[in-house]
């Protein structure tokens, strides 16, 4: 008898392979670099800027193998005949719901999502926590770091290039020129552990947005998204906290050897 997972494994190829992609590669035609850093098995975390809504569709649609973004959890509990079609192709692709309200419920809800990562999927992460507001690169959100060590996964840097979207013929959404960078994986595993580390999880973060960075070529600001977006910095202000990339000034968390004690031994 087939499992849940397996209907969703069935689902999300037929709908990859007889819609989105031929959809997404012969209307948008977004060009790929670097898909050979996809790993051919095995988990991952796949950590891309935010320049649209598109981009949760055509990242999926454009590698070979199955991956999963986290969805909003409002987005599975509507009651109406529109909402319950969303949530049940959202279950039907794997989706799975998150909690984004902040504080615990957002850290458990990021937790929960892991199970993608035990599955041996790729799991799609924005690490700014929302899209960009003007095109540049915000601040990360720690989540990336704490999801990847808590699952002992690589993550796997991405730039979405020009993806915003616009309208075309018939106000069909449109992107222009658009491309995937795919950098390689990176490797966190020498902080095994270290989920609860301040210290750890904003270098790994940045150490993230910066492979990103790199990547993209975005001007970066070293403040959230979020806030920006809240309108709580004007543009002088905002033109303060450009750097020349994410983490600058910052330096490596000491890597605490197995079996070391208090007195170095």
């Amino acid at each position: 008898m087939a499992t849940l997972l397996d209907v969703s494994e069935i689902a999300y190829s037929l709908f990859k392979s007889l819609l989105f992609r031929p959809v997404i590669a012969g209307v948008w035609r977004p060009w790929v670099e670097g898909a050979e850093n996809i790993p051919a098995s095995g988990p991952a975390l796949v950590a891309s800027n935010h320049l649209s809504a598109g981009d949760t569709v055509a990242l999926p649609a454009m590698i070979p193998r199955r991956m999963v973004f986290p969805a909003k959890a409002e987005a599975f509990s509507g009651h109406d005949l529109k909402s319950k079609v969303v949530a049940w192709f959202l279950k039907a692709v794997g989706m799975h719901p998150m909690e984004r309200s902040g504080g615990r419920a957002s850290a458990e809800g990021l937790l929960e999502v892991a199970e993608v990562l035990d599955n041996g999927d790729l799991l799609g992460i924005y690490p700014e926590g929302t899209r960009s507001p003007d095109g540049r690169l915000y601040k990360g959100k720690t989540g990336v770091a704490r999801l990847a060590l808590h699952a002992g996964v690589p993550v796997i840097p991405v730039a979405m290039i020009n993806s915003q979207l616009h309208k075309g013929l018939f106000g069909i959404p449109m992107m222009r020129r658009a491309g995937i960078r795919i950098g390689r994986p990176l490797d966190f595993s020498e902080y095994a552990g270290r989920t609860n580390d301040r210290e750890v999880l904003r270098w790994i973060t940045d150490r993230v947005m910066a492979a990103i960075d790199e990547l993209s070529g975005q001007e970066y600001v070293d403040v959230y998204g979020t806030s920006v977006k809240s309108g709580n910095f004007t543009p002088e202000q905002l033109a303060e906290k450009v750097l020349a990339r994410p983490g600058l000034g910052s330096t490596k968390p000491p890597v605490e050897l197995p079996g070391a004690t208090d007195d170095g031994s």
